[in-house]
């Protein structure tokens, strides 16, 4: 037998690999806050990111382009003590670092990227610095494109990149500590009606008026949500009016998202707002076309066992997590990541990241580039890297983490609302998102 180890040690050399990096993760950061691009267009980010794990740091076998054109996959692993037979454990961080329209990186991302980068370089740090983990041990991050709009994650759980994993980390800027939020199941739609163009004052009574079918539509949801479930969420905007005053709108647009506690829910509140939008087109003469999103986003299953250890690490490192019943048990916003959690162990922590400043305004993109951020930010990085070594040397841990994801996609498959709107496949999933 080999000597005997002592996880803490792993650890405390965790918090130093990472204190010793702070300067280029950092930096990286920064690089992708400063150059903010949308869903599926990240290339300065995909660049920033692979060089990265390619030349900033050493030993990482990267695919560049990974499944998606800004996708990667960087992977490392060390071999246990017990010899090439004993069974690897695959641990996952991922990164995401698309932005938002005009305002940038004001759902920090940037630092999302970065927390990825840097728990996987500590527990890299860590384990290949002191001795053989008694298991072997394989480090994948993956970098997951668009996930404010399009679902990213959905497309690469499709292609099979997260065959394989055990447990996956990733946690997400806010204004408070939490191991878990409720993270909403989401779909989107895009509503057109086309109407018939006339002079609004020489001869209105020959137009079909397009905008007025948008108005009623818009109108129609927002008393529909007076007989919404209190955790129902419905918000949208006008895209499209028409183009001019003094004629009759031949074609108006609107895109709106629906959100739901589960996502065999989705279906339930999909054809409530369907009846609001063809009831529109009735009552104006429109002709009306539904354009549903690529992906329904799942909501974010719990998993109480990885949550317990990240909370328990986080302590130690002074994180102070909220006890705000209101907080802990209010909807929050949808990720793809919920659709991840149906195939994979996982984590979505939230951390605060010194400022008060909510996300999707403007000055959370000033609090996501500022200095301070970067304190908070390490300090979940290595929370997140302290809760996969406790997966790591725990082989009892790791199977109560499987057996509690199992256990709570078993109860979140047998919802009868599920059953009632027909079955969905899990690899299915969202187009928009926080």
């Amino acid at each position: 037998m080999g000597p005997e180890i002592n996880p803490q040690l792993y650890k405390e050399k965790v918090s130093e690999c990472i204190n010793s990096a702070e300067n280029k993760l950092s930096a990286l950061s920064k690089k992708i806050w400063s150059t903010p691009e949308l869903a599926f267009q990240e290339h300065e980010a995909h660049k920033t990111m692979t060089h990265f794990f390619q030349e900033v740091e050493q030993g990482w076998k990267v695919q560049c382009h990974y499944k998606l054109d800004t996708a990667f996959r960087a992977e490392w692993e060390i071999a246990g003590s017990g010899g090439p037979g004993t069974c690897a454990v695959n641990v996952g961080f991922l990164c995401e670092y698309d932005a938002l329209p005009e305002i940038g990186h004001a759902c920090g991302h940037n630092l999302i990227a970065e927390t990825g980068a840097a728990a996987a370089l500590g527990l890299k740090g860590a384990l290949q610095s002191l001795p053989a983990p008694p298991v072997g041990v394989k480090i994948t991050v993956l970098g997951t494109p668009a996930e404010e709009d399009e679902g990213g994650k959905i497309d690469l759980i499709e292609a099979g990149a997260f065959e394989n994993l055990d447990v996956v980390f990733m946690a997400h800027p806010a204004q408070e500590n939490a191991a878990y939020l409720p993270d909403l199941a989401e779909h989107d739609v895009t509503v057109k009606y086309y109407g018939k163009a006339s002079h609004a004052a020489a001869h209105p009574w020959e137009g079909v008026n397009a905008l007025d079918a948008a108005v009623l539509a818009y109108n129609n949801l927002s008393v529909l949500r007076q007989q919404l479930k209190p955790d129902y969420r419905l918000h949208g905007i006008i895209k499209h009016g028409g183009v001019k005053p003094n004629i009759i709108p031949s074609y108006s647009e609107l895109h709106y998202y629906f959100r739901t506690p589960k996502y065999n829910e989705l279906c339930v509140l999909r054809e409530k707002v369907e009846q609001c939008f063809r009831a529109a087109a009735l009552a104006t003469g429109c002709e009306v076309a539904l354009h549903y999103g690529r992906h329904e986003y799942y909501n974010v299953l719990s998993n109480k066992i990885l949550e317990n250890l990240y909370i328990e690490n986080g302590k130690q490192l002074g994180i102070e997590f909220t006890t705000d019943e209101k907080i802990l048990n209010s909807p929050s916003g949808s990720t793809d990541f919920g659709n991840v959690t149906f195939v994979v162990p996982g984590i979505h922590s939230y951390f605060y990241i010194g400022s008060p400043a909510l996300n999707h305004t403007k000055e959370y993109t000033i609090a996501s580039g500022a200095d301070e951020a970067q304190f908070y930010t390490l300090r979940t990085a290595k929370a997140l890297a302290m809760t996969a070594l406790d997966v790591i040397f725990n082989a009892e841990v790791l199977q109560q983490v499987k057996d509690e994801f199992r256990r709570i996609k078993q109860e979140e498959s047998s919802v009868e609302s599920g059953q009632r709107c027909g079955s969905r496949s899990l690899h299915g999933a969202g187009s928009a998102s926080c």
